[in-house]
């Protein structure tokens, strides 16, 4: 199985991209925002998902490793296929999904095409009790954005609220190591993210645990 490409972006399409590794071209298939981020004759690395079909090999791509786990998270859910995922992945930020199960808010997904209020309702209910995927490398999703970002030549920047998983990792950690149940932690730190992005543009590690702590007293 593929699990990363690190090439040149060949040419791109509306929904699929041909990244050149070596002088051999990989096609790949992505959302929106994948694809938007990639430009022809740039370097870029990406983080695969393959799905082996009868009649079919299709490698799904990602910026970050963490949206491809959660691209993977999404489609455990009875009725959430490769497409809805894509749709929600394009529509919302990892870590506003996060705060979503976490909290269980089903109409942060029905901001995403073709899901509607039955299926953003399942969404919730079979993923709450789920921890959030780590990915294959756990807290390096929001680094390799930003170096995948900047070789694909995009001059963007990821948006850091709500915060990132690395910051909320470690938020969660710092308050199971002060005896907290890992549940409740996860609930006052999406909680706290949810709040802070309200009110700064950047939330940091401190000001998160903070936060999460007031949550906690209350």
């Amino acid at each position: 199985m593929i699990g990363k490409l690190k090439g040149i972006v060949d040419s791109v399409g509306e929904d699929e991209a041909v990244i050149d590794v070596n002088g051999v071209g990989y096609l790949i298939a992505g959302g929106a925002r994948t694809v938007s981020r990639l430009e022809p004759g740039k370097p870029v690395i990406v983080h695969i998902e393959t799905h082996v079909r009868e009649d079919q090999l299709k490698l799904f791509a990602f910026i970050s490793d963490s949206e491809r786990a959660w691209f993977v998270h999404l489609q455990s859910v009875q009725g959430v296929g490769a497409r809805h995922a894509l749709a929600i992945l394009d529509a919302i930020e990892i870590g506003e999904i996060e705060n979503a199960v976490i909290l269980g808010d089903a109409t942060v997904f029905e901001r995403a095409k073709g899901v509607g209020k039955k299926l953003a309702q399942r969404i919730i209910t079979e993923l709450k009790d789920k921890a959030p995927p780590s990915g294959r490398a756990r807290g390096a999703g929001a680094t390799e954005l930003n170096i995948a970002l900047t070789s694909a030549g995009s001059g963007a920047s990821p948006s850091s609220t709500p915060s990132d998983g690395a910051v909320r990792n470690t938020a969660v950690s710092a308050l199971v190591n002060l005896g907290y149940g890992e549940g409740d932690a996860r609930r006052a730190v999406a909680e706290a993210d949810r709040v802070l992005g309200d009110e700064i543009d950047e939330v940091d590690e401190a000001q998160l645990i903070k936060a999460a702590l007031k949550e906690l007293a209350l």
